[in-house]
């Protein structure tokens, strides 16, 4: 089976470079499911309907999120309907939506997590703790195990994936919108990427309008940020997973310029 996860959509340069770019792959390389995170999809913080059904149009079987889940009201409108977006399991007991989903690929069941790392991030529950908690809940019905590791430091989301090691087939970070150049299988068979990287314009910083940006820095006042414009880059990973064997098979890295 072949999986492709994708990096943070990031605004309306996001969403056109993952609809356009996304069938594409699809095609060429033989891809069977699609996850990507969306998090940052409409306006670069939440969802609304419309941004959630271009990614759907676009090509994705699962969507994920992280900490700006909430930051579009409409979102309330919709997560609990939503069978295929999930949210960080970690919230507590009563949060709207789900922590994770179990989507059906012909005779397989593909379970997908969504956590959310406490280091420079919002206070949630133990992401570790609800790992365990949920890989014991779904250990009969699922028979391929991904986790969406929103997080900030390199070390959590390695610490992460080195717990779950053997577990999960694929443990990938987002959050961070830079792709990191660390794909690989760990020693217990887990495919591992520190962090996907973003879908979003190429001549911004993580996003957002260069010059706004630095005018934060410069004067350490507050700035509206907006969301920069143009050609888009888009990162990814594919794994194969060998449904008769112990280990992923591969993880490659993917990332994709478009033209001025």
């Amino acid at each position: 089976m072949r999986i492709m996860l994708v990096g943070d959509v990031v605004g309306r340069a996001g969403r056109r470079a993952f609809r356009t770019i996304t069938p594409r792959l699809r095609s060429e390389r033989g891809i069977d499911v699609v996850i990507v995170n969306g998090e940052n999809s409409a306006g670069g913080k939440g969802f609304t309907r419309k941004a959630l059904d271009e990614l759907y149009t676009g090509g994705a079987d699962v969507v994920t999120s992280g900490n700006h889940v909430w930051d579009k009201k409409d979102v309330f409108e919709f997560i609990d309907d939503e069978p295929f977006l999930v949210r960080p399991a970690n919230y507590p007991e009563g949060t709207p939506g789900k922590g994770y989903c179990i989507f059906p690929f012909k005779a397989a069941n593909i379970a997908v997590l969504n956590l959310s790392g406490r280091s420079f991030m919002p206070p949630l529950d133990c992401p570790f703790q609800k790992a365990d908690d949920i890989l014991a809940e779904i250990a009969a019905r699922a028979d391929i195990v991904v986790v969406d590791f929103h997080a900030e430091t390199t070390s959590e989301k390695l610490a992460m994936a080195y717990y779950l090691d053997g577990r999960a087939d694929v443990v990938v970070g987002t959050h961070t919108h830079v792709q990191t150049a660390d794909e690989q299988i760990l020693p217990g068979g887990t495919a591992y990427i520190t962090d996907l990287g973003m879908v979003g314009p190429r001549a911004s910083i993580l996003g957002v309008r260069t010059d706004l940006v630095i005018q934060k820095f410069r004067t350490g006042m507050p700035v509206r940020f907006e969301m920069a414009e143009g050609a888009a880059e888009y990162a990814a990973v594919i794994v194969d997973i060998e449904r008769d064997g112990d280990r992923t098979a591969a993880i490659e890295r993917v990332l994709l310029r478009e033209e001025d």
